[in-house]
Formats: C-alpha cells, structure tokens, sequence
C-alpha cells in the first residue's frame, strides 16, 4: 500500500555572474523496506485481488529498488477469539510471479489454492502479514473494515478558485449505529479522508474538486474505501504531508510510521511493537478494506 515518504529538502541556491561549484551535504539514512499492502475487497468477486509490492529506500536522490529476493511472505487470517487467538485461521503464501517486479501475489505452485475467498472475510476479521528479508522478519496486523456503496456520482459545474476545475458530486448513505471511516479515492493519486461525526447514519453528499478541466469523454475512476480509526488516521497524516501535487502513494516526502514492525526475535506474535527497537520499522501500512467503485465520464 503505499507510499512511502521521506522528508524532502528545498535548497535555493542563489548564482551571481561567476559559475562556482556548491557541494551540498543531504541526509543519509539507513534503507528502508517500503511495502504498498492495501488490499481491497470487491464482494462481488469470488477472490480477493492480493497484490503487494515491495520495494527499498535508496539514497537521497535515487529513486526506490524494487525487492525480488524476499525470503518468505505470506497472510495468515482468521477470526480471533476473546484471547486475540485465530480460530481455525487460514495462510496465503504469496511469491513474485513476474521477476524484478516486486509484486507478490497468491503463490499457485502450491498444491492448495492460495488465493484468499471474499466468503471467508467478515466484518473484524484479523489479517496478519509476515514476511522475512535480510535475515529480519517484519509483521504489521489488521482488521477487514467495511465500506459503503456509492449511490451516486455526478459531474457538478461549481468552482472554487476559477474555470480550470472539475467538480464531483458523491452520495453514500452511512452505515446508523457504529462509528465509521472512509478513505475515497478519487484517482489520479487523489485521496481524502472522512469520519461520521456529522452525519452518522444519515445520507451524506459532498463535492471534490480537481484543479484541472478534463476532455470531454475522459474517464474518472472513484472508489469508496472502508478504514478502521489507524488507517484513517495514518492516510489523514500521509495526505497532510502530499500536499501539493503528490499523491500519497507516489514520491516520498515524509518518514510516516504505518502499522508494519520490525519483530525479530519477538516470541510473542501479539507483542510485537518494535519492543527495544522503536525506529527500525519499514515505511507503508498494511490494510484490508472493503472497496467501492464507480466511473464517470465528462460530458
């Protein structure tokens, strides 16, 4: 899931008549895995679409490698019972399918299907991703958070700041009775976030608007996502941090700390917090969401 952020440095460097040669020191820091693990559940699907990239924080100016040498990587999921433990849970074990892509999926050399049944997926239920690379083994921790359907979507012809906007009006009902989070992903590395405080369990619409006028017959893709508090709170943060033409899964911009550890030696899977480590962590957050989507097309 994810982009992944570094902090970003501006230097303005001011020239006179005479060329001279400006050796600037950048930060070095030590690589970082990045995992982008936003898995998103469409119901009307027998399987779940299981995607997972992996790649590595490089030096300041380089772009991120991509990891194809992961020493194992899988999803164990189930229902918990009052003691945290999975009831009768189920493993995906996941490999690179395309070499050098970094993108691990359900592994089908494996004698059991490994693919993940939206049958067996219901509201609370636990997902864990665990991998090892470089001899240290990771681990982040979710629950599968529901969503809502889009009732509508509409092309609106409001205007904030001037001509060059394209406004989107979006209806959904909320689900009464529960304190609910939603990220909306509005395409184009374009996302925001919104929690019910205002108008839980009633119909709620609301417009977004992008900075730019699209041709007429261009193709919008919205979905609605599902989120627990952590993962709106997380994407709230990673949004804050992209302002300004970045989307929160495109260019890093800031270390933001998601829900994936460092748990090497940890012998207890449920205490896993970076105890006695609290800075080596990868960058990205692991999610299973249920997922929403409709397209529009600009007239």
């Amino acid at each position: 899931m994810a982009r992944y952020f570094y902090i970003v440095t501006f230097i303005t460097l001011l020239f006179s008549s005479c060329e001279d040669v400006i050796e600037v020191d950048v930060p070095i820091d030590e690589p970082r895995l990045v995992l982008d693990a936003l898995i998103r559940v469409d119901t009307t699907q027998e399987f779940v679409d299981v995607k997972i990239k992996v790649t590595k924080t490089n030096a300041f100016f380089d772009n991120v490698e991509v990891v194809s040498d992961l020493q194992n990587i899988y999803i164990y999921y189930g229902v918990e019972n009052e003691y945290g433990e999975l009831i009768g849970g189920f493993y995906s074990n996941l490999a690179e399918l395309e070499s050098g892509s970094g993108i691990y999926e359900p592994d089908p050399t494996f004698t059991s299907d490994q693919r993940i049944r939206t049958d067996y997926i219901e509201n609370e239920t636990a997902f864990w991703l665990i991998l090892d690379y470089e001899d240290r083994r990771y681990a982040a921790k979710t629950y599968y958070a529901t969503s809502v359907e889009i009732e509508t979507l509409e092309e609106g012809d409001g205007t904030l700041f001037g001509d060059d906007e394209t406004e989107l009006i979006i209806s959904f009902t909320d689900t009464p009775e529960k304190e609910n989070y939603y990220v909306f992903d509005f395409d184009f590395g374009n996302f925001l976030t919104s929690e019910d405080t205002f108008y839980e369990g009633q119909p709620f619409s609301f417009s977004y608007f992008y900075d730019e006028s699209f041709e007429q017959g261009a193709e919008i893709t919205v979905s609605i996502l599902g989120a627990n508090e952590d993962f709106y709170n997380y994407m709230t943060l990673l949004i804050e941090q992209s302002e300004g033409g970045f989307g929160p899964f495109q260019t890093p911009v800031a270390t933001v700390r998601g829900n994936i550890f460092d748990v090497t030696g940890i012998d207890n899977i449920n205490q896993f917090d970076n105890v006695g480590q609290p800075d080596n962590f990868p960058l990205g957050y692991f999610a299973v969401v249920q997922s929403f989507t409709q397209t529009l097309i600009i007239e």
